[in-house]
């Protein structure tokens, strides 16, 4: 089931990348972008985070906080996605579990639109992000959510297709 803005975030307690605990007490008293997305190797997801991860500094200073969940397990992000440190808090998600609490879902017709999405196919690729091994469900529509201090949803966004996720410029008007 969908959440929507005004909802309290459903609270979970896992660990990231380099296995350090997190769950949403961990971060009360700072506004949270948390986004899903669909596996390590995806050329759209890797886009997108490093798009995110140039911002972070920037955001943490204004009191955000950015967290990422991908579906591979930690030795794929480790290879694609988090090639070098991240400040960016990624949390390995391989089971799903935190997709179903957030209700991030998956489509086929979401999958064949933002595989249509030649520009930004074109933009990934020059940048880099090759396609590599597919983890989980390759038809995974990510999703952003941005959560206040107190935990309360104040933008719950999910993507149309592969490829779409809420605008930076939406993120930055309630920072």
């Amino acid at each position: 089931m969908r959440l929507t803005q005004g909802q309290l975030a459903p609270i979970f307690a896992t660990t990231d990348l380099y296995d350090a605990a997190i769950s949403p007490h961990d971060l009360k008293g700072k506004k949270v972008l948390l986004s899903f997305y669909r596996y390590a190797s995806c050329p759209f997801c890797n886009l997108r985070f490093h798009a995110l991860s140039q911002k972070q500094q920037q955001w943490r200073d204004k009191g955000l906080e950015l967290v990422a969940v991908f579906q591979s397990p930690t030795s794929s992000i480790l290879e694609y996605a988090g090639k070098d440190y991240s400040p960016v808090r990624i949390i390995p998600n391989p089971d799903r579990d935190l997709y179903r609490l957030y209700g991030v879902e998956s489509s086929w017709k979401g999958f064949l639109k933002g595989s249509m999405q030649l520009g930004t196919a074109a933009k990934a690729f020059k940048e880099g992000f090759l396609p590599g091994k597919v983890e989980g469900d390759m038809n995974m529509i990510p999703a952003d959510f941005v959560i206040d201090e107190q935990g309360k949803i104040l933008i719950a966004y999910y993507g149309k297709d592969i490829s779409d996720h809420l605008e930076i410029g939406e993120i930055e008007k309630v920072i």
